[in-house]
């Protein structure tokens, strides 16, 4: 700690505020608020500073300077404390992350004549969002019965500045009123989008009545194609109205919230209960939640999404008690928060968990994929270990032995993100590496980099272990020996799928999703099949090679062609003695001697 930072941690107020901890660059590492700053901002450096995670000790680490701003209040602090991380988007900060892979349709209300589109972005002021779509056919459907039934303008026209000469297409096809030449006033184009609205929020009473009676008018008409629009309209608003409308939460509207989580991401989902039935379903995807508690994801989730969304029901069932609950119910004066343990209320809440549980899982899948899809996961794993050169070549190293006999080491090879068959390597264990899984990966690296550097051939970019602190120090010591310390390693533990680097007590934890873990993983796995079944291999060879040690007449070539056509021991005892007298070197009299050993053997 610097002296600077001593004399600010030294002289901190006592009150509410929000602290901006800055690394040596003055860039912000992370945003937090406190009831009472001093204490909050001080125990960063306490003694028992030990029992935090690896990520606390890489914030710690990084810390040259911070920023103290005193609020009035708790209340205040939340919100300031949410502003500043929408302005920053520090590292070490939860983060509401950009949900821009689902589209919403938008009403652009702010507008003097609005138009009804769909979006990816949330950019749009003033204007209303319906979404995000997961399903995207779903939201088309939406989209195409909105521009049948209701005649609102598709055109970019920055009403009512701009006037045409003359109305476009939709116009004379039914599907616009043409405001553009002023024969649509913007009263009665305003009311046509509060029944858009209604139909978008599922307030389907008044609205279903009037849409009836514009088909009936349709059709006595014989507008037959407009009549159709309103029977489809009228289909959407009762499936709408569906299953859900069977039950209610208690009375009146509700918001219910649910909540899931899994190591670094988590999911909230908003119900909107209005009528005693859903009329709508919202979410929103938050990471880097991994080393907070529930109630303080689900406080941020309040403060950052919940709080500004438009049109909030005046009853809102929460999963859990937030933290910092009482600076949130003063955020939402007027409103009444509910935590049921039993009844319709505690059902509708885990229905909402349940699709939120369902949606962390869909959401994480398709941002693996797409994750997978735009970055090389090679590049990805150069850039998550800090390295200096992209590890297009890399070693993985495995040792598989069957308590302590058969022990053999395993290395395969990975070119671009792909195995390299050609360059896998089996080694045999001897003498007391047998017992010793270190001294077995010092054994391996050593003949493997040994003979690469007789041989002139070109070293790996990268090295990897598998196994903890203990093969990670084997192996090292190994490449010193040899004459090769610079090289990269690293160590993967399978328990927690951890990464050890040399010199570095704390190791690094990827997302399960990250290509970079993945790959890892991948090589991982393919090291260990690899020496697993070489360890099958010479055992078998050692549980013939035994048995048939003792026969009068069976020597060391007459074992490997019983071994090459057989592979088993217990081949061997129910061939036939024609079988066993068409291989080399045997005749009828020799397969007949050595079957009836084995049968008495």
């Amino acid at each position: 700690m610097n002296d600077g930072l001593q004399r600010k941690l030294d002289t901190l107020p006592d009150g509410p505020g929000v602290y901006l901890w800055k690394d040596a660059a003055g860039a912000i590492l992370y945003v937090g608020k406190a009831a009472n700053l001093r204490t909050r901002v001080r125990s960063y450096f306490a003694n028992d500073a030990n029992l935090e995670s690896p990520t606390h000790h890489l914030l710690v680490e990084r810390i040259a300077d911070v920023e103290t701003i005193v609020v009035p209040n708790e209340a205040q602090s939340l919100l300031l404390e949410n502003n500043l991380i929408k302005e920053y988007q520090p590292r070490f900060n939860v983060r509401l992350k950009d949900d821009k892979s689902y589209p919403s349709i938008v009403v652009t209300v702010n507008e003097p004549f609005p138009r009804v589109l769909v979006t990816r972005r949330r950019d749009i002021a003033g204007a209303r969002y319906f979404g995000p779509y997961t399903d995207v056919g779903e939201m088309r459907r939406t989209l195409n019965l909105v521009r049948r039934m209701f005649t609102v303008r598709s055109c970019s026209d920055d009403l009512p500045a701009t006037q045409r000469e003359r109305p476009c297409l939709d116009y004379h096809i039914g599907r616009c009123k043409a405001p553009c030449v002023r024969w649509q006033d913007a009263p009665d184009y305003s009311a046509m989008i509060t029944e858009v609205l209604d139909f978008l929020e599922g307030r389907t009473v008044d609205l279903k009545a009037r849409i009836r009676g514009l088909m009936q008018a349709a059709s006595e008409r014989e507008d037959f194609e407009r009549a159709r629009d309103f029977r489809d309209a009228i289909k959407w608003l009762d499936q709408v109205e569906g299953p859900l409308a069977v039950d209610a939460v208690g009375t009146g509207d509700a918001d219910v919230l649910g909540y899931a989580r899994d190591g670094d991401d988590a999911v909230a989902v908003l119900f909107r209960v209005r009528d005693g039935r859903v009329i709508s379903r919202d979410h929103r995807f938050f990471e880097n939640v991994a080393d907070e508690t529930d109630s303080a994801v689900l406080s941020a989730v309040l403060v950052r999404w919940y709080l500004l969304a438009e049109g909030k029901a005046k009853r809102i069932v929460l999963p859990f008690v937030p933290a910092d609950m009482d600076a949130v119910v003063e955020l939402l004066p007027g409103h009444r928060i509910a935590i049921p343990q039993r009844g319709l209320a505690a059902r509708w809440s885990e229905l909402a968990e349940q699709n939120a549980r369902h949606l962390l899982e869909s959401l994480r899948l398709e941002t693996f994929e797409s994750d997978e899809r735009a970055e090389d996961p090679v590049y990805a794993l150069g850039r998550e270990l800090g390295l200096t050169v992209v590890p297009r070549v890399f070693i993985c190293v495995d040792i598989s032995t069957n308590q302590g006999r058969d022990t053999v080491g395993s290395l395969v090879t990975f070119d671009g993100g792909r195995p390299k068959k050609a360059e896998y390597r089996k080694f045999r264990i001897k003498g007391i590496a047998q017992q010793d899984d270190y001294a077995a990966i010092h054994e391996v690296v050593t003949r493997y980099f040994r003979r690469r550097i007789d041989e002139s051939k070109p070293l790996p970019d990268l090295v990897v272990i598998d196994g903890g602190k203990g093969q990670l120090s084997a192996a090292l010591d190994a490449m010193t020996a040899v004459g090769v310390p610079d090289l990269p390693l690293i160590s993967l533990a399978k328990r927690d799928e951890e990464i050890y680097f040399p010199g570095q007590s704390e190791p690094l934890r990827l997302p399960r999703r990250s290509p970079a873990l993945r790959l890892l993983q991948r090589a991982r796995d393919e090291a260990h099949r690899f020496g697993v079944a070489y360890n099958r291999k010479r055992r078998t060879e050692r549980t013939i090679t035994s048995a048939l040690l003792n026969i009068p007449g069976i020597g060391a070539n007459r074992r490997t062609v019983l071994l090459q056509a057989f592979g088993s021991l217990a081949a061997v005892r129910t061939a036939s003695i024609a079988d066993v007298a068409a291989l080399p070197g045997f005749s009828e009299k020799m397969a007949t001697r050595l079957l009836d050993y084995l049968k008495e053997h």
